[in-house]
C-alpha cells in the first residue's frame, strides 16, 4: 500500500492516469518510446493524495459551495479556493509517505534539483488540456524542500484558474485527484514547444516549433518571443528569428531567475535548422504513438533533445474521414453553414441526418460536411458550386478560390469527368401559377399523415425496419422535381431582380422589398401566429403573472385554474399542433422540440404581450404587402421612363409575381423535413422507454449517443456497451468547445475565407447584406433564445438563425449573425419582414456586446459599433 504512493516514472503508462495524473501518464508513456528521453523521476500517486485530503473533511462543505457557484462569481472562488488551498498546505505528510518520497529522492540524488510538477487526473486528456491550470516548481533542492512543493502541488488543485477551468468545462471537483511528478531537473541551453499540427490553421502535415534561450518558462509566461519555424515534409518552410533579450535560467540559491541575454546574441537562433528539423522527427515519433496531434515541451542539452511534456492538441477539428478511406486530397464544406446550426450533434442526430440527406454527408466534430472535392476538379461543376457559394456565402467562396489558386491540392478533372452536374444547376422552367404551391404543400402534409397513421402500430426492431422505408419516402418528397423547380424559380427570381434592378435602376437589393409578406411562408407565419397567442394571452393579468414565473414544463396543465387560463392553454396548443416540431438546432433529431419543452415559447410571448398591441399580426402582414406593393409600382414606372421602358417593365413584372409566388415556398420543404423528423423521434423514443422499463438503459436520453443502426441492435439484443455511451458523451462534451469551419481539407486545414471588399469605414464588421435597409438601436446578444428578453428597437445579435427563431424577428428591428448566406432561413425570414439584416459577421457574438448601439446597414453588408 505504501510503496503504491510512489511510482517511478519508468514503471508508469498512459492507463494509469486515475493513479499519477495526465501528466504523469504521458511522461510514463514518453520514456517508453525509442529514441526519446524523458529527464528521470517518480511519481507521488493519487492515493496519496486521498490521504490528504481525508485529513481534512471541513473540505468537503466548501467543495459543495464551490459546485454550485457559477463560472463567472470570481470572488465566491477566490475566497473557497484560498481557503481550501491553506487548509491542504496546512496538513503535514504522514511520516510513511514522506520517507517513501525521500527514498526515491535517494535513487536519483537526494540534493540534486529537481522539478517538482502537478499532475491532475483531469489533465492532458484527449478531450481537454487543463494546460497551466495547475502549479510546477523548478530547481528545488533538497528533501524538505521538495515535500514542501509536493504540498504546494496537492493545494494548486484549487486555483482560482483551475477551479473556474472546471466548472466552465463540466468537470466534478470531487473526481479529480492530484498527483505529483518528482523529476531531475534539466538546465537547458534552449528550450520550448513543438506542435505536430499547425495550432492556429489545424493543417497536420505542418509542425510548428517556438523556441528560445533557457528554459521554457520564457515562452509560456510571454516574457519573451520565441523564435517560430514551420516544417512540412522534413524541410523548413518558414522561420521568423525573434529578439530575445531575457530568458530564464535556474537560480544558485533553488528556483529560477530572468537572465538578461548578451546583446551579441540576442537576435542569434536558439536552434539550428538541422535541429529544428531532427526536433520535428521526434515530435512525429511521439504523434505516431499517441495516435494524434501534440503538443510537447522540449529541452536542448548539449545537443540532446528531452522531452518534459506531451499532451494533446485539443483545439484542432477533426478531419472527415472519406468513405473510400482513401489517402487522397479532399475538400469538405461544412453542412451547419448552411443549414444554420452550427453546434456539435449528438450521433443519433448525426446519423438520422445522414441517412436522410440528398447527398453523401461525413461527419467530424460533431458536424456533418459534403466532398466537394470532384466538383471542384471539374470545370463545369466547379464554376457552378463557385457561382453559388458566392450568391449563399462569400466566404465560402473565398475559402475555396484560396484552396483552388494553390493550383496542385484539387486535381483537375476533364468536362466529361465524374465531377457530376453544376451545383443548382439549369432546371426547367416551370408557369408562375399558385396552384402548383398549393399541390406541393398538400402532397408533403399527405406524407407527413400517412406517416403518423402507419408508424402507429410498429414495435420493436419492425419500427427500424419501418423507418428505413419512411427515409426512402422522405428522400423521395425532397426530390419532387417540381418542388426543386419552385424552388429555384423562386431564387433565380430573386437573382434576376436585384441584377436587373441594380442594373437599370442603380437600386441594391430590389428584391427584398418586393418579397415582404410573399404568402405561403410556413416561417414567417409561425413568428405572426406567436404574436396571436400573445392576443388570446393579453386581457388576463392573473395568466401573464403566472408565465412570468413559470419553470417546470408542466405548466399548461395549470394554466386552466387561473381566469382565461382555459382559453391561453388552448391558444399555446394549438400553436404547438402546428410548429411543436421546431426548435433551435432542428436539424438534430435529439434537440428537445418545443412541444416537448414549451417552456421555450414563454419569454417570447411574454416579449410579444408586452411589446406590440392586439391585432398586430395581422396589421404586419398587411403593412408589408402594401409596402411591396407600393414598390412594385415605383419600379415599373421608374422603368418605363427609361429607353425600351414598356419591354423592362414587363419583364420585371413577370419576375415580380414570379417572386411572389414561389419565395415562400422556399421555407416549406424545411418544414416537412422537421415534421417529420418529430414523427421519428416520438417513435425511437417509445422503443427508448421500453430500454428503460427492461433495465437496459439507465436513462431514454442515452439513445441520443447511439447511431441508428447501433440503436436498432440494442433494440433486437436488449444488450448495451455503456462505455460507448459514455465516451460519447465525453466526446461530445469536447465538441461543444470547438468551432466549425466553412471549409476543412484533409490535411486538416480549416480554411475561414476573408471578404475582399475596401468599401467600408474603418473598424466597421464586415459581412453579407441580406435584407435592405439602415436601422440604428440597441444590440441584444443572445445564444439562447430562451434567454430572450427584448425591448421596443432591440437588433438581435447571436450566432446563426435556423426557422425557430423567427418568433424572435417579430419583435426586433435588426439583425447580425455570424453565420448565414442569402438564401438561408434567418435572410429570408429578415427580408419577409423588412428587416435590415447583415450575416456572415465573424465574431459577432464577442466583438459586440450586449447593450451597445450599433447601426445595421442591411443594404451595404457592414456593421458599425457606435460610441
Amino acid at each position: 500500500m505504501i510503496e503504491q504512493q510512489v511510482l517511478d516514472l519508468q514503471e508508469v503508462d498512459e492507463m494509469q492516469v486515475a493513479v499519477v495524473g495526465g501528466k504523469g501518464a504521458h511522461l510514463g508513456e514518453l520514456s517508453r518510446i525509442e529514441g526519446i528521453r524523458v529527464p528521470a523521476g517518480f511519481c507521488v500517486t493519487t492515493d496519496a493524495f486521498r490521504r490528504i485530503m481525508a485529513q481534512a473533511p471541513s473540505i468537503d462543505d466548501r467543495l459543495d459551495q464551490l459546485s454550485r457557484l457559477n463560472p463567472d462569481d470570481r470572488e465566491m472562488i477566490r475566497t473557497l479556493s484560498a481557503e481550501i488551498r491553506r487548509t491542504i498546505e496546512g496538513i503535514a505528510i504522514p511520516d510513511d509517505l514522506a520517507a517513501a518520497i525521500t527514498r526515491a529522492l535517494a535513487k536519483f540524488g537526494e540534493h540534486a534539483a529537481y522539478a517538482v510538477r502537478s499532475s491532475a487526473t483531469a489533465e492532458d486528456l484527449p478531450t481537454a488540456s487543463f494546460a497551466g491550470q495547475q502549479d510546477t516548481y523548478l530547481n528545488v533542492v533538497g528533501p524538505a524542500a521538495i515535500l514542501q512543493h509536493v504540498g504546494r502541488c496537492w493545494a494548486s488543485l484549487f486555483t482560482e484558474r483551475a477551479v473556474t477551468y472546471r466548472l466552465r468545462n463540466g468537470f466534478d471537483h470531487r473526481k479529480v485527484r492530484m498527483a505529483v511528478v518528482v523529476q531531475r531537473m534539466v538546465f537547458p541551453d534552449a528550450a520550448g514547444i513543438v506542435f505536430t499540427a499547425d495550432p492556429v490553421t489545424g493543417n497536420r502535415k505542418v509542425a510548428t516549433v517556438d523556441a528560445g534561450f533557457g528554459l521554457g518558462e520564457a515562452l509560456v509566461s510571454g516574457l519573451v518571443n520565441p523564435d517560430v519555424y514551420k516544417v512540412r515534409d522534413g524541410e523548413i518552410v518558414t522561420k521568423a528569428v525573434a529578439a530575445k533579450k531575457r530568458a530564464i535560467h535556474a537560480s544558485p540559491a533553488g528556483g529560477t531567475q530572468v537572465l538578461a541575454i548578451d546583446p551579441r546574441r540576442q537576435e542569434l537562433p536558439a536552434l539550428t535548422d538541422a535541429q529544428v528539423v531532427r526536433l520535428v522527427q521526434l515530435g512525429r515519433r511521439i504523434e505516431a504513438h499517441f495516435g494524434r496531434p501534440q503538443d510537447i515541451e522540449w529541452c536542448l542539452v548539449d545537443d540532446d533533445f528531452q522531452i518534459v511534456q506531451s499532451r494533446p492538441i485539443t483545439t484542432l477539428f477533426p478531419i472527415p474521414i472519406p468513405a473510400t478511406g482513401d489517402r487522397e486530397n479532399h475538400v469538405y464544406l461544412s453542412v451547419g453553414h448552411q443549414q444554420m446550426m452550427t453546434d456539435p450533434m449528438k450521433p443519433l442526430g448525426v446519423s438520422v441526418w445522414q441517412l436522410t440527406a440528398m447527398a453523401p454527408m461525413h461527419e467530424a466534430g460533431g458536424r456533418l460536411f459534403v466532398d466537394a472535392t470532384r466538383r471542384l476538379a471539374s470545370p463545369a461543376s466547379r464554376a457552378g458550386l463557385l457561382e453559388m457559394a458566392g450568391r449563399s456565402d462569400p466566404l465560402i467562396r473565398d475559402a475555396l478560390e484560396t484552396v483552388l489558386d494553390r493550383g496542385d491540392f484539387v486535381p483537375s478533372l476533364p468536362d466529361g469527368g465524374p465531377g457530376g452536374p453544376p451545383v443548382g444547376g439549369a432546371s426547367a422552367p416551370i408557369e408562375t401559377d399558385p396552384a402548383i404551391v398549393t399541390e406541393l404543400i398538400g402532397r408533403s402534409q399527405a406524407s407527413i399523415a400517412a406517416l403518423r397513421r402507419d408508424i402507429r402500430p410498429q414495435t420493436g426492431p419492425a419500427v427500424f425496419d419501418f423507418l428505413l422505408e419512411a427515409f426512402k419516402e422522405h428522400k423521395r418528397v425532397l426530390s419532387d422535381p417540381l418542388s426543386m423547380q419552385a424552388i429555384m424559380a423562386g431564387m433565380e427570381a430573386t437573382w434576376w431582380l436585384n441584377d436587373k434592378l441594380r442594373e437599370w435602376l442603380g437600386e441594391k437589393n430590389a428584391a427584398d422589398t418586393l418579397t415582404l409578406s410573399a404568402p405561403d411562408n410556413v416561417t414567417s407565419e409561425m413568428g405572426l401566429a406567436l404574436l396571436d397567442v400573445a392576443d388570446v394571452i393579453r386581457p388576463y393579468p392573473q395568466v401573464v403573472a403566472f408565465l412570468q414565473g413559470v419553470e417546470g414544463e408542466g405548466f399548461l396543465d395549470e394554466l386552466p385554474k387561473l381566469a382565461g387560463g382555459t382559453e391561453a392553454r388552448d391558444a399555446i396548443e394549438a400553436y404547438l399542433d402546428l410548429y411543436g416540431m421546431r426548435c433551435v438546432g432542428e436539424i438534430d433529431i435529439t434537440r428537445p422540440r418545443w412541444s416537448e419543452r414549451p417552456t421555450t415559447l414563454v419569454p417570447v410571448i411574454l416579449d410579444n404581450i408586452k411589446l406590440f398591441e392586439p391585432g398586430a399580426a395581422e396589421r404586419r402582414f398587411e403593412q408589408g404587402r402594401q409596402e411591396a406593393q407600393r414598390k412594385e409600382q415605383d419600379v415599373l414606372s421608374r422603368l418605363r421612363a427609361l429607353p425600351d421602358g414598356e419591354q423592362k417593365a414587363g419583364e420585371t413584372k413577370r419576375m415580380i409575381d414570379r417572386v411572389r409566388t414561389f419565395i415562400g415556398y422556399r421555407e416549406y420543404p424545411k418544414y416537412g423535413i422537421i415534421s417529420r423528423y418529430f414523427v421519428y423521434k416520438q417513435a425511437l423514443l417509445e422503443e427508448a422507454e421500453r430500454l428503460v422499463r427492461a433495465g437496459v438503459l439507465p436513462e431514454k436520453e442515452d439513445i441520443f449517443y447511439l447511431t441508428f443502426q447501433e440503436l436498432h441492435d440494442v433494440v433486437r439484443t436488449n444488450q448495451v456497451d455503456d462505455r460507448l455511451i459514455q465516451q460519447r458523451k465525453d466526446a461530445f462534451r469536447s465538441y461543444q468547445a470547438l468551432t466549425p469551419p466553412r471549409v476543412l481539407t484533409s490535411d486538416g486545414e480549416a480554411i475561414t475565407g476573408v471578404y475582399r471588399r475596401d468599401d467600408v469605414p474603418a473598424g466597421a464588421l464586415i459581412g453579407l447584406p441580406v435584407s435592405a435597409g439602415t436601422i440604428e438601436g440597441r444590440a441584444r446578444v443572445i445564444l439562447d433564445m430562451a434567454e430572450a428578453d427584448l425591448e421596443a428597437g432591440d437588433i438581435l445579435v447571436t450566432a446563426y438563425t435556423d426557422p425557430s427563431w423567427s418568433p424572435l424577428f417579430v419583435a426586433i428591428t435588426g439583425l447580425v449573425t455570424e453565420v448565414g448566406g442569402l438564401m438561408t432561413h434567418g435572410a429570408v425570414i429578415a427580408r419577409e419582414y423588412g428587416l435590415p439584416a447583415v450575416v456572415g459577421v465573424e465574431q459577432a457574438t464577442r466583438l459586440i456586446r450586449d447593450g451597445q448601439r450599433i447601426r445595421v446597414h442591411g443594404t451595404d453588408g457592414y456593421v458599425e459599433i457606435l460610441p
